[in-house]
């Protein structure tokens, strides 16, 4: 980590994210639950790499519950590998199996009287839409084709990646995601891991920390990068499979609360 502490500048304007109703079946992956209390937007999955029509149900109905703003989690059709495996596919293709996925999130949406909020993309398309122009305008497209005029579907994807300059290419809002749980390259690349290892707290404190008062992302090589252009909001992402899930979301949620409530954000 660099030991020369940068200038300080106004504090991210933050909120706490997380993927849910991964589960299938009879089978659990996280305490959705206890998550959905920490978090102030839930990416659903939709039955591509995990969920199914009843675990959908009942995650939509938690998020209304507990006031939870509620996107999209499709991923590529990939439930074996958790949607954490690459694939290749036509832009047409990509656009269809999202606004599949997305379909029949909207109708479990409709159910309960809740409105789609965003898109985020899930593990291995995640990382391939964020480093192709052509992969990231195919998925943020969709956005355009579930808004209204009344209602705009945000984009949640990276910073400073093809996420964001096709977002504002096509004029979709763009809500800037970093993740706690996960490695950065030098770089500045996530490292998306199939399998989530455990992060200590005090490690997550000074990423959270540094994330949101300095607007710096920190690496694997113990350097820090700038989040990127034009930002001033921020979702931190803790995801359900990492182990110890329910606790990295308090902690990430209690950072964010008094960091917006120290620069007088209302979130």
């Amino acid at each position: 980590m660099t030991t020369q502490e940068p200038s300080s500048m106004s504090p991210l304007k933050a909120t706490v994210n997380c993927d849910m109703g991964e589960g299938f079946s009879l089978y659990t992956i996280s305490d959705d639950e206890a998550l959905m209390k920490t978090i102030h937007l839930a990416n659903v999955a939709c039955g591509f790499h995990a969920s199914d029509f009843s675990v959908m149900d009942k995650t939509v109905r938690l998020a209304k519950e507990h006031s939870v703003l509620v996107g999209a989690h499709p991923s590529l059709p990939d439930r074996q590998g958790f949607g954490r495996r690459e694939m290749k596919m036509k832009l047409e293709e990509l656009i269809s199996c999202f606004v599949y996925q997305v379909g029949a999130l909207c109708g479990f949406l409709q159910r309960y009287g809740l409105v789609l909020n965003h898109i985020k993309p899930h593990g291995a398309i995640y990382g391939q839409t964020a480093r192709s122009d052509e992969l990231a305008r195919a998925a943020v497209s969709v956005c355009k084709i579930f808004s209204t005029e009344d209602h705009q579907i945000a984009f949640v994807g990276l910073a400073g990646t093809a996420h964001q300059t096709a977002a504002e290419d096509l004029g979709v809002r763009f809500i800037p995601e970093w993740f706690a749980d996960l490695d950065y390259s030098q770089s500045g690349e996530l490292i998306i891991t199939q399998i989530h290892a455990p992060v200590k707290h005090d490690t997550i404190c000074d990423r959270v920390e540094r994330l949101l008062k300095y607007h710096e992302v920190s690496t694997n090589a113990n350097t820090v990068i700038p989040l990127g252009r034009n930002i001033n909001e921020v979702t931190i992402c803790c995801h359900s499979d990492t182990p110890g899930a329910v606790e990295n979301a308090r902690l990430v949620k209690s950072l964010v609360d008094e960091s917006n409530r120290l620069a007088g954000y209302f979130v």
